[in-house]
């Protein structure tokens, strides 16, 4: 099982751009990243920048609107995110457990859609999304 384990530190949503994490902060993240490749459940992983350097694409009446960040309404952003392979819901959770992570910071954990998930009728539709992902290196 694929799961996805999302770093959402509260304060981000309004960091500067060129924001970046403390070196302690990252020497502790590493060696939790570490620990994660070194047990063979580590798929993928990145930080973000913060919210003010990105944009958002909203389609209201069908056509594209571009707003740039920071984004006033934004509540919860996300800081990075781990893409793990594990055997459970709750051995992502052990891992999540792990995180050095401050005060500040959550993490949310979401299991990835599988194509066996769907009904037939919808792994039809998505014919083909499989071979997309593996031309492009994500399985």
């Amino acid at each position: 099982m694929r799961f996805m384990m999302l770093m959402i530190p509260k304060g981000y949503e309004s960091a500067a751009p060129g924001t970046m994490p403390d070196a302690k902060a990252v020497e502790a993240m590493m060696r939790y990243n570490e620990s994660l490749q070194k047990a063979g459940v580590l798929l993928a992983l990145d930080g973000l920048h913060p919210p003010s350097m990105g944009a958002r694409v909203s389609f209201q009446g069908g056509k594209p609107k571009v707003t740039d960040g920071p984004f006033a309404e934004a509540k919860e952003v996300l800081g990075g995110y781990w893409m793990i392979q594990v055997k459970s819901r709750e051995e992502a959770i052990e891992w999540a457990s792990r995180c050095p992570a401050g005060d500040n910071e959550v993490i949310e954990i979401r299991q990835v859609q599988e194509m066996e998930d769907f009904p037939p009728d919808v792994q039809k539709a998505a014919e083909g999304f499989v071979e997309m992902q593996s031309k492009n290196g994500q399985r």
